[in-house]
């Protein structure tokens, strides 16, 4: 084994990228101000080379996940949104990628526990709970 392939394993297998932008986007969200690309790497424990940071970082300001504002000769990244908003925001791309909304809403409003029916319906208004 190489001197690359140790370095290689140091900083950590080969994972999706999925999976790390919500290692990063974990890291932001307990931050408590924006991060530069640098104090990501720092926090993830040298997991990640700094240009690999760069990057998923860039990656996710294109995709609207992150805002991003100048310091000093740096971009700092912060989250547009906390954990749940981030589900509502898959849930409603969800929703749009299909033709039928009608039917889309209709099975996931069947496969609702009583509980989270009834919480719905709560957050809807009382025009949305038939019992009034």
């Amino acid at each position: 084994m190489g001197l690359d392939s140790r370095d290689s394993q140091a900083r950590g297998s080969k994972r999706a990228n999925g999976e790390r932008e919500s290692e990063i986007l974990g890291v932001l969200q307990q931050a408590e101000a924006a991060l530069t690309p640098g104090e990501v790497a720092e926090r993830l424990g040298g997991e990640l080379t700094y240009s690999s940071v760069v990057t998923i970082l860039t990656r996710m300001h294109t995709k609207q996940l992150l805002t991003r504002t100048r310091r000093g000769r740096a971009y700092a990244y912060a989250p547009v949104t906390d954990d749940p908003g981030f589900a509502a925001r898959r849930m409603r791309t969800v929703l749009e990628e299909r033709p039928d909304r009608e039917a889309v809403l209709a099975r996931f409003a069947d496969s609702l526990s009583d509980t989270d029916a009834d919480l719905l319906r709560h957050l809807l208004g009382p025009d949305a709970d038939p019992d009034r």
